[in-house]
């Protein structure tokens, strides 16, 4: 299937490891012209060298910006004033019992995983509605549909993302140009694995033990008991990307391996 992606510019924020490289790879495969983002310089030009190394005749930029920020997010957009696609990747998380979460850490995660993607999205829209095609993403998780008991702050966070997306799409009623959300499941991300590790570490036993545990008692609903690959949730982010997806808009989209118990 041809997904219509080549030659559209795409910017896919967090996009230096994990769902956000895989999404890189997978739209630079579609012939996508992609820019790679994250938080250093040596982190983004590793990136951009192993996607070029791997895709032949791949148009793939980077740039070194913290999007968590109002300054990163305007280093973005000056450097790349227009894009025909934005994926709004990047976000933090951090397993916190909620008396220890402060107005600092509300305010960071907020930030980083809410208003990252407003800001760019605020300004790229205007493009997007004036040539009347576009696309915008909002990875978001399934933490916002069932709010993780370990980290509520970062539920909270992915549930505004939700409702952000929403309503942008709502205001685009009509158009060409489509704002969906995708909600990943437990995904085997580069932080993932640090936290598998770390718990492995701790525990004394091997990562294999803690991810069957992990699925057994943080995630028993899950189907597909295991970390999803950041491949196949690119897969998604991929194909809601794509001209094939002119019909879905205002959507949450999930690939949670089932974790939520719903049919709708």
């Amino acid at each position: 299937m041809d997904l219509g992606l080549a030659s559209k510019v795409a910017l896919v924020t967090g996009s230096t490891a994990g769902i956000g490289f895989a999404t890189a790879e997978a739209l630079a495969r579609e012939g996508a012209r992609v820019i790679v983002n994250g938080r250093t310089s040596e982190r983004v030009e590793a990136a951009v060298s192993l996607l070029r190394q791997s895709i032949a005749r791949s148009d793939i930029q980077g740039i070194a910006a913290d999007v968590a920020t109002a300054e990163g997010c305007a280093t973005v957009i000056r450097a790349h004033p227009e894009v025909d696609v934005l994926v709004n990747n990047m976000g933090i998380f951090e397993p916190k019992a909620f008396e220890d979460i402060s107005d600092v850490d509300w305010m960071r995660f907020f930030e980083a995983n809410v208003l990252s993607g407003v800001r760019l999205s605020r300004h790229y829209v205007g493009g997007m509605r004036s040539r009347n095609w576009g696309r915008i993403v909002f990875v978001s998780s399934e933490s916002g549909l069932q709010i993780p008991t370990e980290m509520i702050h970062y539920g909270v966070t992915k549930t505004a993302q939700l409702a952000v997306a929403r309503g942008l799409a709502e205001t685009l009623a009509g158009t060409q140009v489509t704002v969906n959300s995708v909600l990943p499941g437990p995904t085997s991300s580069e932080g993932v694995g640090r936290f598998v590790a770390q718990m492995a570490h701790s525990s004394g036993k091997d990562a294999a033990t803690v991810e069957r545990e992990f699925f057994q008692s943080a995630r028993p609903t899950s189907i597909l008991k295991r970390f999803a690959t950041t491949a196949e949730v690119a897969a998604m982010i991929t194909y809601v990307c794509s001209a094939q997806a002119s019909a879905t808009t205002g959507a949450a989209l999930r690939v949670d391996g089932g974790v939520i118990r719903a049919i709708a």
